[in-house]
């Protein structure tokens, strides 16, 4: 079985049992908590604590996706048989819809009628502190035949997703793959609790866990993982989704290109911080290890590619004398990460036994950090939102763009989510076509004649549920606090042009915008298209 048709069947399975069929979130979230989208319930977070809004928005309280995801936490040990930094997660998700019953029997039909594959094990929670023990998912396993039920603690209590969230006990579901290794195939979560903390908070006794009026069922299943299993290979890089990459390095390498291309298509570049660090540092392994096997790069990495082998040029030179870790960091941008790799890896370097100070290091990048936090201290005065003028202008701009779309391609377009910076803005957006040149056209000109006519930004403040009788628009599965601020742009006449749900900032006048263009418009996922234009 082809992975083509493994996630088809995943997706069919579901649909025929009355689930809505979500497209992939972007990778970029709109969760602030975290940098990239890690998880394929991370786009449904909201719904577990306002259940009733998935009717609404999906016209189903149960849906299903396959959604892209890139975690980094386990990035060193990449160049094994099964970690990632990117893949899918195949799941199926419930607002109220069913419970563990279905789940479960759902899961069990799935493995075992769909994919012929024979279940060595489960688990589930043996119970803790306000959390009782599972044995309702013990007895639906018992009545489904599994002889092996293994009771567990908290590796089977899952979330929350970034600083505080839904959360709950969890069975996992085991099956054999080709060495005859039993390899953790899917995980359901009962999100019964709202957690006010991060997990770690919670493992430590500082977070409290609240009871949810309606439960939540959140599972996941590893792409990659399942596919290794069904077409019964020893690791993923055998199947059909890679090339049968053999060593660590082949591996790292196919790996990390992978989910640099995806970061790529978000939009994301190359920086020093946030996500656009973790793209750089993605493309800079993939110099490191490509330079070591003598593999040519992709050309997108090439602007990245230069200015880093000049970096590790230098680099080299000094780390060979000797140099301090912390001073070929912050004064030649060698990344410690490849300090630590050379001492690790490359013993016929001057570096051979050497051990790295880490404490030292640590020591003086907090002192580092102290210094630049000082001096930049001014920056952020205003919050955490971005008051710069450009990317101000380009809020506004975003909201007529949305108005343009409805009023001229589709009035039913929804937003999906959003990413506004400095240079440009990017929309994604559901609409069931791709837009022609006519109407990206038509657009772009509405949206610069209303910057010509002068209209005023207007912002109100009012009741969340004022705001939505209203018909003020919002982004499509994001949650809103009790009361919200709303923009509303109006035409001289008093006709309303824009009236949405925003934090700000914007200016005041459309007049103050420049000229409006579009740069971009593609695909993001069935039914998702996304946007890219820019202020001039």
């Amino acid at each position: 079985m082809k992975s083509d048709e493994i996630r088809i069947k995943f997706l069919e399975f579901f649909k025929n049992r009355g689930h809505k069929i979500i497209p992939s979130a972007s990778l970029v979230p709109d969760d602030p908590t975290v940098l990239f989208t890690t998880a394929g319930m991370q786009q449904f977070k909201s719904y577990y604590t306002a259940p009733e809004n998935a009717v609404r928005d999906f016209g189903s309280k149960n849906t299903a996706s396959v959604q892209k995801c890139v975690r980094t936490v386990d990035i060193d040990e990449v160049g094994d048989a099964n970690h990632l930094t990117f893949f899918e997660m195949l799941g199926n998700f419930s607002f109220g819809g069913y419970n563990r019953k279905e789940a479960i029997t759902y899961a069990y039909d799935f493995i075992v009628k769909e994919l012929g594959l024979e279940i060595s094990y489960v688990t589930f929670y043996k119970g803790e502190g306000l959390v009782p023990r599972d044995e309702e998912s013990e007895n639906i396993w018992k009545e489904l035949g599994i002889k092996d039920i293994r009771e567990d603690g908290s590796d089977v209590f899952w979330g929350p997703t970034g600083d505080s969230g839904p959360c709950g006990p969890t069975t996992e579901i085991y099956c054999k793959n080709a060495d005859g290794q039993d390899v953790e195939i899917w995980n359901i979560v009962f999100n019964e609790y709202f957690c006010d903390g991060s997990r770690e908070k919670l493992d430590k006794g500082e977070a409290k866990l609240k009871k949810l009026d309606v439960m939540g069922i959140d599972t996941g299943m590893g792409f990659e993982r399942l596919v290794a299993t069904v077409q019964k290979k020893k690791d993923v890089y055998e199947t059909d989704l890679f090339n049968n990459e053999k060593t660590r390095e082949e591996r790292i390498i196919a790996d990390h290109t992978r989910a640099a291309l995806e970061i790529i298509k978000e939009g994301v570049e190359p920086s020093n911080a946030g996500r656009g660090y973790v793209l750089r540092r993605l493309i800079r392994r993939v110099t490191l290890y490509s330079d070591r096997i003598g593999v040519k790069i992709s050309e997108k990495f090439n602007e990245e590619e230069t200015k880093f082998r000049k970096t590790l040029a230098i680099g080299l030179v000094e780390f060979e004398k000797g140099t301090d870790p912390f001073i070929l960091f912050t004064t030649y941008g060698f990344p410690l990460e490849l300090t630590l790799e050379l001492a690790k890896d490359l013993p016929a370097q001057a570096g051979k036994g050497k051990k790295i100070d880490l404490e030292d290091f640590n020591k003086k990048m907090v002192e580092h950090q102290k210094l630049s936090q000082t001096s930049s201290a001014g920056m952020f005065k205003g919050g955490l939102a971005n008051h710069n003028e450009k990317t101000v202008k380009l809020h506004t701009a975003h909201h007529l763009l949305l108005a343009g779309l409805q009023a001229l391609v589709d009035k039913n377009i929804k937003q999906r989510g959003s990413n506004i910076t400095e240079e440009r803005l990017r929309m994604d957006f559901l609409c069931d076509h791709k837009l022609t040149d006519d109407e990206k056209k038509k657009v772009e000109d509405w949206v610069n004649e209303k910057i010509k006519d002068d209209l005023n930004i207007v912002r109100k403040e009012m009741p969340l549920k004022e705001a939505e009788k209203i018909g003020a628009e919002m982004e499509f599965g994001a949650k809103y606090p009790d009361v919200v601020s709303v923009y509303i742009v109006e035409d001289k006449n008093g006709n309303v042009i824009s009236k949405e749900f925003c934090g700000g900032p914007h200016i005041k006048n459309t007049s103050e915008l420049g000229t409006f263009k579009i740069l971009k418009e593609e695909a993001v996922s069935a039914g998702v298209r996304r946007i890219k234009a820019v202020v001039l």
